[in-house]
């Protein structure tokens, strides 16, 4: 599991739906994209995923098969 979602740029609108759900306050927008304000304080919770209207932020997992 990724310690922080990827955000896709060429994905994000800018509306910053994600940013006003993150009970961390994580996420902001600048210059028409959603960014990270401070990487540490996000906590994985998926709130910020799961309103992504454009499917711009999301958390790959790794599949390991031993």
């Amino acid at each position: 599991m990724c310690d922080r979602p990827l955000i896709d740029p060429a994905k994000c609108d800018g509306c910053g739906v994600c940013a006003g759900v993150c009970p961390q306050s994580a996420l902001v927008v600048t210059g028409g994209k959603v960014n990270f304000t401070m990487t540490a304080g996000c906590s994985w919770c998926g709130e910020c995923e799961a309103v992504c209207p454009s499917g711009a932020i999301g958390c790959p997992y790794e599949i390991v098969f031993g």
